[in-house]
């Protein structure tokens, strides 16, 4: 099974903007996304208080998880390290698409340690840029919960209209919205960046040491 993860925080990456990286890293590498899981729940709760996405996991060993980020599985380093530890001994393997890098039992050690560092980099650079930033800086729109249907609506051919009438929606403001988030690319192009060569060697070596 090849599973598409995606958790919105107002501090990072939008659901459109996390669902265009997964769809286009998916055409690029010829992957067909059996299943995706859109986690609504707050970056503020903890593990423990995230029932549904932990039995999902559980339900779903062996398979390939897509995720745009590394913040996205969560943003609390102990979590992290929850999380990663169950995800291998469950034998999934995560593709985390912006650091272009696959994470299974495999993997060197050093390759999960740079993973986390990273995201440990990632949390101190975004906390000192978040002082004076209004919440909610990013826009959601109340499509968003239909994203993953629009999409599917657009490859198998569907005009807005009638995606429209399907979902009970005003046409002009889907229009908009199918627009603004550049959902005809993400449904047939592939908007990835270049990968970097090397890609685990590079997060290996942005481990950041205590001097």
């Amino acid at each position: 099974m090849i599973l598409a993860y995606i958790r919105p925080e107002k501090n990072f990456d939008a659901v459109h903007e996390q669902l265009q990286l997964i769809n286009s890293y998916a055409l690029t590498n010829g992957l067909v996304i059996d299943d995706e899981f859109i986690d609504y729940t707050s970056q503020n709760k903890r593990l423990d208080e995230r029932q549904e996405v932990t039995h999902y996991f559980q339900s779903q060993s062996g398979s390939t998880l897509l995720v745009s980020d590394i913040w996205v599985l969560t943003t609390n380093m102990e979590d992290l390290i929850q999380m990663f530890s169950c995800l291998l001994r469950n034998d999934f393997n995560v593709h985390f698409i912006k650091q272009n890098v696959i994470m299974s039992k495999e993997s060197s050690a050093m390759l999960v340690l740079g993973l986390m560092d990273h995201l440990r980099q990632k949390l101190k650079e975004e906390s000192k840029r978040s002082i004076g930033r209004p919440k909610g800086s990013k826009s959601s729109s109340k499509f968003d919960v239909y994203i993953n249907e629009i999409v599917k609506y657009i490859q198998d051919g569907k005009s807005v209209s009638e995606i429209a009438r399907l979902l009970g929606v005003s046409r002009s403001s889907l229009k908009d919205y199918v627009e603004s988030r550049e959902l005809k690319q993400v449904a047939f192009g592939s908007l990835l960046p270049k990968a970097p060569e090397n890609a685990e060697e590079q997060i290996i070596n942005t481990i950041v040491c205590p001097e």
